[in-house]
């Protein structure tokens, strides 16, 4: 069995600071001979086996490999050089590279699981993805109007304690995505967890256009920001305490 400690040590956010200071990395370097040292607990020598087995999956005709040449292929689309610098501009959203990417998968039908708060972004992607030329289908998350009594919850769980509140659905999201044969599945909003359930249930591959926050616009990242409240208040509060 191998050691825990040893797994629990693999850290490359630790890099930020080697990144800050010389602009690069030891895995991402424009000449390896100049490349700074690998970290004791770099992942590409402690894990060098799984780096080469992770690999082999990405070459032959495998659905794995398929969508790891294709995201490479969007990846290099996406940005643009400059004449005259070496510097390269991104030219693409997000929106703008999960159609790229669709496209070169050769995907038409692409499901939609949406959260009920954004059924209006959930619509307009419709319609993009459609002008696009593919063929969507939305799935919100409260199909089929479960009561979340019915899940095991108490009355005081609830947003709003002695009103009907409907449960998040995602597995029926996902099944129904399935029998209607999607080639693709979008994420737009759906809870931590839900995302999980959907994920684990849908046959096609998975995306995630928008990530649930409901504080910050659906921005989680503002969070991460030294200067932001929230970041500073993540450091010195619990998120639940013994009473929740």
């Amino acid at each position: 069995m191998s050691d825990m400690s040893e797994q629990s040590s693999v850290t490359c956010s630790k890099c930020s600071s080697v990144w800050h200071n010389r602009g690069t990395t030891n895995c991402w370097s424009g000449d390896p001979a100049q490349a700074p040292p690998q970290p004791g607990n770099c992942p590409s020598g402690r894990y060098a086996d799984v780096v080469q087995e992770s690999l082999e999956e990405y070459r032959g005709d495998s659905q794995d490999a398929r969508i790891a040449f294709v995201a490479a292929r969007v990846e290099g689309l996406c940005y643009q050089p400059v004449p005259g610098s070496d510097a390269v501009n991104a030219r693409w959203t997000r929106v703008e590279d999960t159609i790229a990417f669709a496209k070169l998968m050769g995907y038409s039908r692409i499901g939609i699981a949406t959260c009920i708060g954004l059924l209006d972004e959930s619509e307009r992607l419709s319609q993009i993805l459609t002008a696009q030329g593919f063929e969507p289908f939305s799935v919100c998350c409260k199909a089929g109007s479960i009561d979340k009594l019915e899940l095991g919850l108490q009355e005081s769980d609830k947003v709003r304690p002695g009103t009907f509140e409907p449960a998040c659905n995602p597995i029926a999201q996902a099944e129904i995505c399935n029998r209607l044969g999607t080639d693709m599945n979008i994420i737009v909003g759906l809870c931590v967890g839900h995302d999980m359930l959907f994920n684990k249930h849908s046959r096609a591959p998975v995306t995630t256009l928008v990530v649930k926050d409901r504080v910050t616009g659906h921005n989680p990242v503002a969070v991460l920001y030294g200067q932001n409240f929230y970041f500073k208040r993540l450091q010195k509060q619990p998120v639940l305490t013994q009473n929740e």
